[in-house]
């Protein structure tokens, strides 16, 4: 029964963090509102990240997200970072729609800065693995 133990615990994948693989070394908050009241404390703005786990174009931005240095130091350093798989309640996080990946930044003004967008445009806020500085 012990090899059965084993077994039982190699399965288990480790529990998921707040990261939700788009770089554990960064501080991320836990909630929109969250992010709000940090923007403010600390006068960096909110970086939101809204992705799907099957989503293959959100596997692929974020594997290059986790793997750059320079985009980790960043983040790290200066914004407040979120990532949400689910909507907010806030409409001015979807000026053009719901879809993913789709990135949003906040200002500690609590401005959504819908004038910083991609390169898209039928998708303002959306970025794919090239458009990221590797």
């Amino acid at each position: 029964s012990s090899n059965l133990a084993i077994a039982i615990k190699k399965e288990k994948k480790p529990p998921q963090t707040l990261s939700r693989g788009w770089g554990d070394d960064i501080t991320w908050v836990q909630t929109y509102e969250e992010g709000l009241f940090q923007i403010q404390k600390s006068n960096k703005p909110l970086m939101v990240i809204h992705h799907f786990e099957d989503c293959q174009y959100c596997q692929a931005l974020k594997n290059v997200f986790a793997k750059n240095k320079e985009i980790q130091e960043m983040a790290q350093n200066n914004f407040i970072m979120l990532n949400l798989v689910h909507e907010t309640t806030d409409k001015n996080l979807s000026p053009d729609g719901q879809y993913v990946p789709r990135i949003m930044f906040v200002d500690p003004s609590l401005t959504v800065r819908a004038d910083i967008t991609g390169r898209y445009s039928n998708r303002l806020y959306t970025y794919e693995p090239q458009d990221l500085p590797v």
